[in-house]
């Protein structure tokens, strides 16, 4: 059983840690608060603690990844909405 307690100073190994790109949106928030917390209680050693901020970073970067998907398909979907709107809108005015 691995003695590193999450939460406690101490982060996971990097055996333990997910890669991030393989990581959902809610995951890597997950993961990123968590870190954070870490980094807040300021019980690591410099290494462990820049370690963490690598990896904090990284985890900001996949939510944004996943945010600006998220953005690009309600965008797509509000431009194809707005797309068939007109087209119907042309249809009645063609039937007069």
């Amino acid at each position: 059983m691995n003695d590193n307690v999450f939460g406690a100073g101490q982060a996971p190994s990097s055996e333990e840690q997910v890669p991030v790109e393989n990581l959902s949106y809610e995951q890597a928030r997950d993961a990123l608060v968590e870190t954070v917390k870490l980094l807040e209680l300021g019980q690591m050693s410099l290494d462990e603690s820049l370690a963490l901020w690598e990896r904090g970073e990284a985890l900001a970067r996949r939510c944004e990844e996943h945010l600006a998907g998220a953005r690009a398909k309600v965008e797509a979907a509000l431009a194809s909405k707005n797309q068939d709107a007109a087209a119907s809108a042309e249809n009645v005015g063609d039937e007069d």
